[in-house]
């Protein structure tokens, strides 16, 4: 297939054809089915960009079908901005603007979609404003000052380090580095034990952002699948909390003892995407290991507060005090904050400092300062938010197992995720498919290395109970779009490279 930086290809009658398939199985117009597998092509790569699409004269001559139906699958793919043409040239492909804007979570985009993609919460207003008011009234006393501290504004990192104190595990100024958000803090990390085709194992599937800055730093991943939940069907009613396999720690030791990887990430508390926990005992044990094969441990703790099921969990860094902590105030508190953290023995903290100073000079004050406020009353607005999202978990699973009984579960026990096993090989189809139904999904493969997980969807429970309603039956029609028309599946399970004329 032509790169899409060349933009002098152009694709054959004949290629296109072979890579349409049997597109055209009578289960809907036959324009909108070309224009389905089409635009399923072109977002799956294997029809580039700004390539040139045969003329509908040629390409209804060459399927067998009338000059019509081309046009208007052509036409429908113009309107949704997956095809542009200027007068008198072929249609050229494209994508379409919206799809790279990200909308707010849990809000209805300008374009009238549910935005299911993200998994975070709006801020806890009153409790979000009066921290920055506060925190304007203390910076007039840093004001003499620069401005630039690469370690972070110490109120904030004394705040920081007291908080870990009081989760079990004894932590001074000295062992925290302020950051701007969790995935600086990870490219820090990156930057310093990886890089330069060096192996970081991850548990999987993962977070996303985590394997792509793992890929951009030049790091080689080793997965380790997550074990899989025993049985079929997993309901709000037959789902007891807690239960659930966990991880599968035999695989990562024989990971970390063949590979020897320079680092782990790993979420072991309310993992992303699938709501696990990480018990005491299968802790203990990956401490011991990992200190024996030289991997150093980096957890990602920001899902740590969003605790479901009262499991109270422990800090893995409670076992050793070589991990490597992550965290921030995106997931508990508000995204829009910017403000993470790294929790590391000195010696490493420095190593972290003098890569830090490559990237940037310091994070901005005001926010530190909001944030150290929000750190010294952590628990403030926990409480109303934890109950409200109990409310949409059980909400969330309810109209899944009412109007998706083919789905399969597991109950996470805490996070903001339902990670759902799909009834076949459809994740990406159904995520294209979602915005004409109002949605905005993720598909299963994001959330894996190499094409995993085009079995499973992540979907997230932070809208509110109406919102996730529509989004539940808009799931529903999309699926019922997907068995009628199973040739959308075959599309993208059967890859054939396009010859370009």
């Amino acid at each position: 297939m032509l790169s899409s930086s060349n933009p002098s290809g152009s694709l054959s009658p004949a290629s296109l054809a072979r890579l349409l398939g049997a597109w055209n199985t009578g289960a809907a117009a036959a324009y909108r089915e070309l224009a389905d597998v089409v635009r399923l092509l072109v977002l799956d790569g294997r029809i580039a960009l700004d390539v040139a699409l045969p003329s509908e004269r040629a390409l209804a001559e060459t399927l067998g079908v009338s000059r019509t139906t081309v046009t208007a699958a052509y036409t429908g793919l113009r309107e949704q901005g997956f095809l542009s043409s200027g007068q008198g040239s072929r249609a050229r492909t494209r994508l379409p603007h919206r799809v790279a804007v990200a909308q707010a979570p849990g809000l209805v985009a300008p374009d009238g979609v549910l935005d299911l993609a993200y998994a975070s919460l709006p801020a806890t207003g009153e409790v979000v404003h009066r921290a920055f008011a506060d925190a304007l009234t203390e910076l007039p006393a840093l004001l003499p000052g620069f401005g630039y501290d690469s370690l972070g504004v110490p109120v904030l990192r004394e705040a920081i380090a007291a908080h870990y104190t009081e989760a079990g595990v004894p932590t001074s100024a000295s062992q925290i580095l302020v950051t701007s958000g969790a995935q600086h803090a990870l490219n820090i990390i990156l930057g310093t034990l990886a890089g330069r085709q060096r192996k970081v194992l991850v548990d999987h599937p993962s977070y996303p952002n985590a394997l792509d800055a793992i890929r951009a730093s030049g790091s080689r991943t080793v997965p380790v699948p997550l074990p899989a939940v025993p049985g079929t069907r997993r309901t709000p009613g037959n789902t007891a909390p807690g239960s659930g396999p966990g991880w599968d720690i035999d695989a990562m030791v024989s990971a970390m003892r063949q590979q020897r990887p320079a680092m782990a990430y790993l979420v072991p508390d309310f993992h992303n995407p699938t709501g696990r926990v990480m018990s005491d005992l299968q802790r203990r044990r990956l401490v011991r290991e990992a200190a024996g094969t030289g991997t150093v441990l980096v957890v990602d703790e920001t899902l740590r507060a969003l605790d479901l099921d009262g499991v109270g969990t422990t800090p893995l860094a409670a076992f050793s005090p070589a991990v490597v902590s992550i965290g921030s105030l995106s997931k508990s508190h508000w995204a829009g904050l910017r403000t993470g953290w790294i929790r590391a023995d000195e010696g490493l903290l420095a190593r972290f400092v003098a890569t830090r100073t490559t990237m940037d000079l310091g994070g901005p004050i005001v926010e530190q300062l909001a944030a150290a406020r929000l750190i010294r009353d952590f628990a403030e607005p926990l409480g109303a938010r934890l109950d409200a999202l109990r409310g949409h978990r059980e909400t969330l699973l309810r109209l899944l197992a009412e109007h998706l009984p083919e789905w399969s579960f597991e109950r996470p026990r805490g996070g903001l995720t339902v990670w759902c096993k799909l009834p076949s090989a459809s994740s990406t189809a159904l995520s294209v498919l979602a915005p004409e139904f109002g949605l905005r999904l993720a598909a299963g493969p994001r959330f894996g290395v190499g094409g995993s997980f085009e079995h499973f969807l992540r979907v997230p429970f932070t809208l509110p109970p109406e919102q996730l309603t529509t989004a539940v039956l808009a799931l529903r029609a999309a699926q019922d779009r997907l068995d009628a028309a199973p040739q959308l599946r075959r599309t993208l399970k059967e890859p054939e490279v396009a010859a370009i004329a």
